[in-house]
């Protein structure tokens, strides 16, 4: 499994970044995707050799300003920032949740909350991507697919990877597997227990599709995205999905699902014997 986080993700977010983004031209027989090491570095103010370290888990303890300089140049949200400067901290042995156990209970006044959420497609989830609690909508959104087979709680993580069903279900597959690999990494992953234990799981059980994501996708959680789903009764879907988090003692979020577009909205509300209208698409 990788160790070195830190560098995988500033090196994904660097492939992210067009030279257009920075004020840059893009030059002829540009074969790295993004921005090249030698240009970030120029943009930061720190050397090519200094960055190469960085990327390639050499030297793990940047400084304060080096990690500004960096986030500045990357142009990373408020979000990714956080996110660079905690695994900064964990490169120094700094673990907050690295001995807490998932939390499988939820709060009464979180179902409340996931029950005015009703008739969007909505779902608690903690840290080991376990179903803990949902609306009805999501469960009659999924029943089909296999994941609530057994029942709540329902572990997606080990769903995607395991179950030969969620490669038909999820028609960007390939794109779902890699988000979950980042999601699962995006806390103190192999520091963590219980999460490692689930990563070690699948890398017995699924083998160089679930390694090799770990190796190259650096940990971080998504806020947001499309699903595209195909349901056995009423065909495509395209879902816009938002993560909610919940308070850190909580150690919880939800996803919530709402129709893309006009057709999804449609179809949602015939599965759920609603009468149209009941969800409006986004837009």
């Amino acid at each position: 499994m990788s160790d070195n986080e830190m560098g995988l993700f500033l090196r994904s977010r660097r492939e992210a970044v067009t030279p257009a983004a920075v004020g840059l031209p893009a030059g002829p027989r540009r074969r790295t995707p993004g921005l090249r090491r030698s240009e970030l570095a120029t943009l930061a103010g720190v050397s090519v050799e200094y960055l190469t370290r960085l990327e390639q888990g050499r030297d793990r303890h940047p400084s304060a300003e080096v990690l500004s300089a960096l986030a500045d140049a990357l142009r990373l949200t408020s979000s990714e920032r956080i996110h660079l400067y905690q695994m900064q901290k964990a490169g120094r042995g700094f673990h907050c949740l690295g001995g807490a156990q998932p939390n499988r209970e939820v709060r009464p006044a979180v179902l409340a909350i996931l029950d005015r959420l009703e008739p969007a497609p909505a779902a608690v989830l903690n840290r080991l991507g376990e179903v803990l609690a949902c609306t009805e909508s999501y469960r009659g959104l999924m029943e089909p697919s296999g994941l609530l087979d057994a029942g709540l709680p329902a572990n997606f993580t080990r769903y995607v990877f395991t179950d030969p069903r969620a490669r038909t279900v999820y028609l960007d597959w390939a794109h779902l597997a890699d988000a979950t690999v980042a999601t699962l990494k995006a806390g103190p992953f192999r520091s963590d227990a219980l999460v490692a234990s689930l990563a070690d799981e699948l890398a017995v059980t699924v083998g160089p599709e679930f390694t090799d994501r770990v190796l190259s996708i650096p940990g971080f959680a998504a806020a947001n995205g499309i699903h595209r789903l195909a349901h056995p009764e009423v065909g495509e879907l395209r879902l816009a999905w938002e993560r909610l988090d919940l308070s850190a003692d909580d150690d919880q979020h939800i996803l919530v699902h709402l129709p893309a577009d006009d057709p999804t909205a449609a179809a949602l509300d015939r599965l759920m014997g609603r009468r149209p209208g009941g969800l409006r698409a986004l837009g």
